[in-house]
């Protein structure tokens, strides 16, 4: 046999293998064309929406595999991307719903028609105790609380389709937290036959197995290496799902995400460094969305209750010291919107995270450290979580060298990822770096998760009884104009007092196949299957 005959049959014969259960190249690209393949650096750790220590990649799981009552809304803010829309809401499980009694009731009316993954009809008695489960479980409890859904006793069944929510008051934040993963509806008959007296909300068994009725199913769930979702056809929560599989698969690095999207092997790579999106974004046959994060931020943090940093001129003194615009090149490239620099002390709204009074001022940041008796400088630790090295690392080297210059000797701490969250929690961490986000973007609802509390989202562990006064009358206040006020004062106490230094807002950046539509940004930043279709 010729041997070019040889190798063409050959070639002919192993792309037949390949293509065995798709004799119709149509159809295979069909099939292709309705699975996504998804590359991230996190893996999902739990299939239960109330877990305890749940990593970001269960957020995504839990938006595809169960539903809510309510879902945000999005919004197209570029050809073919949309972001989620914080304030408004669209069904979800339910088919409507109305408030009463000025706000202290919300009725919600069940889709008649929804089933759990197993068949099982979705009833308010599912729907109800779900809830009861979250306002009970401690990963979960704390967050719903701020949208006053916080006493099982609160959650009534109507009848088969109907459930009422009563409060003390309206609440503004009842709807948002309704839309969030805290709030998914669990197939409760399910979980009850895997609970014992010990687990009584069955907690072990959903750790690992789903018992939801959302838009796709766990057809595999082997979490370190890959998930594999299937499409539930018989969903009601919305239009059914162009895609019919999705396989989210575990690859630590970045390089490797990179070069398996751009072979066409994946539709979606996640969590790239900037440096890496920076390398692809002028490759064609990839496209690169990239969205202000705002709800989140990158800072520098000081325990105030401890010497040196209990002395606000010593941490203002720190503010004028940084290197902010070489803190934004040297970690992220430039990926993100600066929270410094502003130039009055007045705030310039009624909004946060914006931009601190403070930049770049040597001679402002020595005159402060004289003030404090500390002209000569002192000594302190830096500290990150290796888990963050990326982009902390440079960060720590650039503060080292700026301090430096004002004969403050730091040395650097680089923490184990698991003693790291225990010792902020425990204080023991005086002065570092990190990276946080709030569920949501009210300005007294930052204030009371990050500048209150005797817990470890108080990066500061900041007290200011007027500061409290302020938010805490803004938390109920319904007259904008007097909001504004209040947020606007607590603003300038924050600015005045700096219990953090904020650098920046963080991007939301990932890498998709051009022919992908409909990507949605959502508050977690992981992967919704359901809105995506493939061109």
């Amino acid at each position: 046999m010729d041997r070019r005959i040889f190798l063409k049959g050959s070639a002919a014969a192993g792309a037949a293998a390949c293509l065995g259960a798709w004799p119709d190249r149509d159809a295979f690209a069909q099939a292709r064309a309705e699975t996504l393949r998804v590359v991230a650096e996190g893996r999902p750790n739990s299939l239960d929406p109330h877990g305890t220590g749940v990593s970001p990649a269960s957020l995504g799981t839990f938006s595809n595999v169960y539903d809510r009552l309510i879902q945000f809304d999005r919004r197209e803010v570029s050809a073919g991307l949309y972001r989620y829309d914080y304030a408004r809401f669209t069904g979800e499980l339910a088919q409507a719903w109305e408030e009463s009694d000025e706000g202290r009731s919300l009725v919600f009316h069940l889709r008649p028609d929804a089933t759990f993954h197993d068949g099982a009809p979705v009833t308010a008695e599912d729907v109800r105790w779900s809830l009861a489960r979250g306002v009970s479980l401690p990963a979960s409890k704390n967050q719903l609380a701020t949208g006053s859904l916080k006493d099982a006793a609160q959650f009534e069944v109507v009848d088969a389709h109907t459930l009422r929510i009563r409060f003390d008051r309206k609440d503004r934040l009842t709807l948002p937290n309704l839309a969030l993963t805290f709030a998914s509806v669990i197939n409760s008959a399910l979980v009850k036959s895997h609970a014992t007296e010990a687990d009584p909300w069955g907690a072990e068994w959903l750790r690992s197995n789903e018992a939801g009725s959302g838009a796709y199913r766990v057809e595999t769930w082997n979490p370190s290496q890959q998930v594999v979702y299937s499409r539930f056809d018989g969903w009601k929560g919305g239009a059914l799902p162009y895609l019919k599989r999705a396989i989210v698969q575990v690859v630590p690095a970045a390089s490797s995400r990179v070069a398996t999207l751009r072979k066409g092997d994946a539709d979606i790579a996640l969590q790239l460094p900037p440096r890496d999106i920076d390398a692809i974004a002028g490759d064609k046959a990839v496209k690169v969305v990239s969205l202000p994060v705002t709800n989140s931020f990158r800072f520098v943090a000081f325990n105030t209750r401890q010497k040196p940093f209990d002395d606000v001129r010593v941490r203002q003194a720190i503010a004028y010291a940084l290197p902010y615009k070489d803190l934004l090149e040297g970690a992220v490239f430039g990926h993100g919107t600066p929270l410094y620099g502003a130039k009055s002390r007045v705030p310039a709204e009624a909004s946060f995270p914006q931009a601190f009074p403070y930049d770049t001022d040597l001679d402002k940041a020595r005159a402060l450290l004289a003030e404090a008796g500390l002209g000569s400088g002192f000594e302190t630790t830096f500290s990150y979580n290796v888990a963050d090295a990326t982009i902390a690392d440079p960060i720590a080297l650039l503060v080292q060298e700026a301090l430096g210059k004002l004969g403050v000797k730091v040395t650097i701490e680089k923490v184990a990822e698991a003693q790291w969250g225990a010792l902020l929690t425990q204080r023991k961490v005086p002065f570092y770096v990190e990276a946080s986000s709030a569920w949501f973007n009210d300005p007294d609802y930052f204030f009371r998760i990050f500048f209150q509390g005797d817990w470890r989202w108080n990066f500061g562990n900041f007290q200011d009884e007027e500061l409290d006064e302020l938010v805490n009358a803004a938390r109920w206040e319904t007259d904008h104009a007097r909001y504004d006020e209040a947020i606007r004062k607590a603003i300038g106490i924050v600015f005045d007092k700096v219990p953090i230094v904020l650098l920046w807002l963080p991007s939301f950046e990932a890498a998709l196949q051009p022919r992908l539509d409909g990507f949605t940004y959502y508050i977690h930043g992981q992967v919704d299957f359901r809105t995506l279709r493939s061109a």
